[in-house]
């Protein structure tokens, strides 16, 4: 007996879910090695600090995100859902000075930072907005499942709130704001809303997007959008992919920079790579510590290092999955998922970016990217999982069958 508390009490401080511990672990660690690397490109390149600031920057948000993560799994996860709606209407409010007073860091073209005044430190609320949105819209399907919602309830509870953060996404950050718009219409078919309003609130999506879109090409209404940074990005794609491409052509290969030297870097990777830190196109590739550090990770450790890599990322989905599966409360479940989906998507889309399956979207790697904003809010989300699954024994304890009864599932949320 006293054997069993002992090995349960080295296990306290990971609390919830143990394999999804030891994957957020291990990726974690294996995070310092391509950062340290790819950051020479930010010293020599760029002439942005020093390679050795970088990877001591990127510990500290790892054992910050880590330290966070595990103070999310203290606090009941039901307090999340009921503090969601205040907590969304601070970062619409957080969006719209971010519009006004924005800045660019690290040479970026975009206004996405919000600087906290009196000091150096600056943040993405469009990140926070995005899992805030998430945790909104879990709650609310959660609560009104009693009944059938009326049409203006829908409009204003759910595709209000999804549009207007949609809208001050979406002037700075085209490929963030479509994401937005695709978890939150997966969220609302997971949370068993009706089709006939998820077709409808799709339909007015893409009429929005059109019109945003011809506005945006056509008249000054709309100042400092990036649209046309998002077609030049979209017509390289295609050219990159076009079989009738000059490749001698020099404005073709100019645009498909990017592009050509993460394939070369994939390619030179090959199946054993070139060792840890000994990449030879990073210096060459823009963005090698973030948006492409895929590319430096094939390059370095091959295909081998990134099918490990690809597998600790599968088994940490699955996990999430189970998780989901396992959990008698509906809101819990219903989150795990919704979480899921978020980390599975932008996983999916940054490393279809770097194969050159997609435009460049600038969407980090989940844990591995060098950034603060993006991986904090990756720890908040893997913490509310862990929080949620070291809730199912509990609920087993209490006898709570594997289904709710409406009584319970209000009273969960």
């Amino acid at each position: 007996m006293n054997e069993q508390n002992l090995e349960e009490s080295r296990f306290e401080f990971l609390k919830g879910d143990k394999v999804l511990w030891m994957v957020i672990l291990v990726i974690s660690i294996f995070s310092i090695f391509p950062v340290y690397s790819a950051s020479s490109n930010l010293e020599y390149i760029v002439n942005n600090g020093t390679t050795t600031g970088h990877v001591m920057k990127h510990m500290f948000f790892v054992v910050l995100g880590l330290a966070i993560m595990r103070i999310v799994g203290t606090v009941k996860y039901e307090y999340m859902g009921k503090l969601s709606s205040i907590m969304l209407g601070l970062m619409i409010i957080l969006l719209i000075v971010t519009m006004f007073t924005g800045q660019t860091i690290d040479g970026a073209s975009a206004s996405r930072w919000l600087k906290i005044p009196g000091t150096p430190i600056s943040f993405q609320p469009s990140s926070f907005a995005f899992l805030m949105l998430i945790i909104y819209l879990c709650r609310y399907l959660t609560k009104k499942i009693t009944r059938e919602r009326l049409p203006i309830e829908n409009v204003m509870y759910i595709f209000g709130p999804i549009l207007l953060v949609f809208v001050l996404v979406a002037k700075d950050n085209g490929s963030t704001a479509l994401m937005i718009l695709m978890v939150s219409v997966i969220v609302l078919i997971i949370g068993q809303l009706h089709w006939k309003y998820i077709a409808g609130f799709i339909s007015a999506s893409f009429v929005a997007i059109v019109l945003f879109l011809i506005i945006a090409l056509n008249t000054n209404l709309i100042g400092g959008n990036r649209v046309h940074t998002w077609m030049s990005r979209i017509e390289t794609f295609t050219s990159s992919k076009a079989k009738t491409a000059d490749v001698d052509d020099e404005s073709v290969k100019a645009k498909n920079y990017q592009v050509m030297q993460a394939k070369a870097a994939i390619v030179h990777g090959g199946i054993t790579g070139m060792g840890p830190g000994k990449s030879a196109l990073k210096q060459m590739l823009p963005q090698s510590a973030s948006d492409f550090i895929f590319a430096v990770i094939v390059e370095e450790y091959g295909l081998i290092g990134a099918g490990f890599l690809i597998s600790m990322y599968l088994i940490m989905i699955v996990r999430i999955v189970m998780i989901a599966s396992k959990m008698p409360a509906f809101f819990g479940s219903l989150l795990v998922l919704s979480l899921g989906v978020m980390i599975f998507i932008q996983l999916a889309v940054n490393i279809a970016v770097a194969v050159n399956l997609i435009p460049v979207t600038g969407q980090p790697l989940p844990l591995i990217s060098y950034g603060g904003t993006s991986m904090l809010v990756t720890y908040i989300q893997l913490g509310i999982i862990l929080n949620i699954s070291s809730r199912i024994q509990i609920y087993d304890e209490e006898g709570m069958g594997k289904k709710q009864s409406i009584v319970e599932i209000n009273d969960i949320a």
